[in-house]
């Protein structure tokens, strides 16, 4: 078991998923996490976007705050032309993406590539090792029929027996409420948090006050 030591949430940085709206991009303008994400061309989720909705999106979006592009099992032209274009920062693979897959996609960008796996039970972090040294991130995220966005937590003392040199970011069900028990973690290569649909008024309706004041407690906690 890992001994549990405090983790600086200071540092720990924040990325909003699921934006879909002008109106999404002005609240975390004032908000000011670390990323945004965008849901691309994935019609079974409601806050999914087109590409060029995306690339008129970020137009309104502040510098200091990198753009995500989410994918699921994604063509990789789509992926490499909203890299290329300058419209994204970084691609967070969703799907069923492989390592020969993001193998050749590095050979076309030097953007960062996050790779999500959903997460239920310890046996689920196998296939984890199969991307070491090909992704720049992980996402660990509850396990679910519609690839993330649930709201639920998962067992996060699962994330002890990764071994992994690859940092991560944390979804599922992070909230206001979950501060505390980020505050102690043994997870040492906690990179960021990724928060989407507890901090909405209705379904991909972004709560800038929700969202204003989880990252004020997190910052000064």
């Amino acid at each position: 078991m890992q001994e549990m030591t405090a983790q600086d949430h200071s540092k720990t940085k924040i990325k909003i998923c699921g934006l879909r709206r002008r109106e999404d991009i002005l609240a975390v303008n004032e908000a000011k996490p670390d990323y945004c994400g965008f849901i691309i061309e994935f019609p079974k989720s409601f806050r999914s976007v087109t590409a060029d909705e995306v690339r008129d999106l970020v137009k309104d979006l502040i510098q200091e705050i990198q753009p995500v592009g989410v994918f699921v099992d994604a063509p990789m032209e789509l992926v490499r032309s909203l890299l290329d274009d300058g419209t994204l920062a970084l691609a967070q693979l969703h799907g069923q993406e492989n390592e020969s897959y993001i193998r050749e996609l590095k050979t076309y960008t030097d953007k960062p590539i996050i790779k999500a796996f959903s997460i239920a039970l310890p046996k689920d972090l196998l296939a984890v090792s199969d991307y070491e040294g090909f992704c720049d991130y992980y996402l660990f995220d509850t396990r679910t029929v519609h690839y993330g966005g649930s709201g639920q937590q998962f067992d996060w003392s699962i994330l002890q027996r990764y071994t992994g040199s690859t940092p991560f970011l944390l979804s599922g069900g992070i909230n206001s409420y979950s501060v505390k028990a980020l505050k102690w973690n043994p997870f040492s290569r906690l990179g960021s948090i990724d928060i989407i649909s507890r901090f909405e008024t209705s379904p991909g309706i972004k709560d800038v006050e929700r969202i204003e004041r989880f990252l004020k407690e997190l910052r000064t906690n």
